[in-house]
């Protein structure tokens, strides 16, 4: 049985966090909602988002952009999803019969899915979309570099040596969102007007982004233009890698899987329409097994593996443990999945121990992918229905072949999991 322990790093408590009723302290106390030290290596990207912020700024922009996620508001998005899923589709049609390395296909397609939701334009007509696609991975890059060397930890250190080499790639992905914002700014200038507009009229819009919901913010003066900046880049680096992570590994698993991938597919064609312009939500939330099967993946592939918060303040545990001021906690996502005491057999890629007879008794706090408590993921239920889109127009048209060992895959983990060998499949049309 894995337990949680504590370690000692630079001098300060760490309490490494591995079962689940540890983990449910840590979510709930409103104590402990700052988060680690680490998160700073993300600042010079994401400024004081949504992901950065905490207290007073935390919890007004989390009550600013709730509303933005809205059912009405996921209602919107369904036909941007399906226009992206239905693009995946096409480009999947000049690569079937061979091995498709997924990384860069699923990247875009969640990538062009999150900017058309987030900022209300296609990437692909904007002049310099290729580019903002090329250089959002720096986000990433710098933060995992810090991560892994110490030395960088401190900021003039990481300034001397490492910042010269992704100042240009960051200036490009804040130019370019910077750029829409101001655009959308005077659009929306023109189609609203502060003292008329209500969040009614907002929802009503063909093609509602999360961005009408902070210009409507900027209108009454919640928020500037730096923290709507701050904001759209979070989520667009929030909204795309994650989920792209998560549908890889879903789409490896389908491959070496196919009796599952069969069930899932029947189930399809028993629960959707075969025109699936129709598809919306109401048949997305009948595909059960499908999204047993997804709940899996996340289960034994966690997209974000370990989670970190800062202990300000000296907080007593209801178990009695107290956790001193300027210590750590790092809830260990990936392992509290793969914990024996809460899944039977964690290693075994098993989609039924999510049916609802199977879940009985289990703790509540044992299955985390988007986080929980007050700062679990705002937007996790709009990734749950973005991944069942995509992967409907998938089996829809494609049986999923199997080009990987999972044996074979190594993990490198830092602020999202990814593997050090491609993760490839093969897409063979369905007769």
């Amino acid at each position: 049985m894995q337990r949680s322990y504590v370690t000692y790093m630079g001098g300060k408590t760490l309490l490494n966090v591995l079962d689940a009723d540890l983990a449910e302290m840590v979510f709930t106390n409103s104590k402990l909602i700052t988060k680690g030290f680490s998160y700073k290596f993300l600042q010079p990207a994401l400024g004081e988002g949504l992901l950065m912020s905490t207290d007073e700024k935390w919890h007004g922009r989390r009550k600013m952009l709730t509303p933005a996620f809205h059912f009405n508001i996921l209602m919107k998005f369904q036909e941007i999803v399906k226009e992206e899923s239905i693009k995946f589709v096409q480009r999947m049609e000049n690569c079937k019969g061979h091995e498709v390395a997924l990384d860069k296909h699923v990247q875009k397609f969640t990538l062009d899915v999150i900017c058309e939701t987030a900022l209300g334009v296609k990437l692909d007509e904007c002049l310099n979309g290729d580019k903002y696609r090329e250089n959002i991975s720096v986000f990433e890059e710098s933060f995992n570099k810090r991560l892994q060397y110490p030395h960088l930890w401190l900021d003039f250190v990481y300034k001397t040596l490492e910042e010269y080499k992704y100042l240009p790639a960051l200036k490009i992905v804040h130019d370019f969102s910077s750029d829409v914002i101001k655009k959308k700014r005077q659009q929306f200038a023109q189609e609203f007007h502060s003292d008329e507009t209500s969040e009614e009229q907002l929802y009503q819009k063909k093609r509602y982004a999360l961005l009408d919901t902070l210009l409507r913010a900027e209108q009454q003066g919640l928020i500037d233009h730096a923290g709507i900046c701050e904001e759209v880049d979070t989520f667009m680096f929030g909204g795309f890698d994650t989920t792209s992570m998560t549908l890889i590994f879903c789409l490896m698993n389908l491959s070496l899987y196919p009796e599952m991938q069969e069930c899932c597919y029947q189930e399809i064609l028993e629960q959707t329409d075969s025109d699936l312009s129709t598809l919306d939500i109401t048949q997305l939330s009948r595909l059960k097994y499908l999204e047993n099967f997804l709940k899996e993946s996340m289960r034994m592939y966690s997209s974000v593996p370990t989670i970190m918060r800062t202990v300000v303040e000296e907080t007593s545990l209801s178990n009695g443990l107290i956790l001193p001021a300027n210590s750590y906690i790092m809830v260990h996502i990936f392992d509290l999945h793969r914990n024996p005491k809460y899944f039977d057999k964690p290693d075994e890629f098993n989609p039924d121990r999510f049916l609802p007879e199977n879940s009985v008794g289990r703790h509540p706090y044992a299955y985390t992918p988007f986080s929980a408590g007050q700062r679990n993921c705002i937007g996790q239920k709009f990734a749950m229905f973005e991944m069942k889109t995509l992967l409907v127009h998938i089996l829809r048209n494609f049986k999923i072949l199997p080009a990987v060992d999972a044996e074979t895959l190594q993990f490198q983990s830092g602020i999202i999991i990814r593997t050090k060998n491609e993760v490839k499949v093969k897409f063979v049309e369905r007769q």
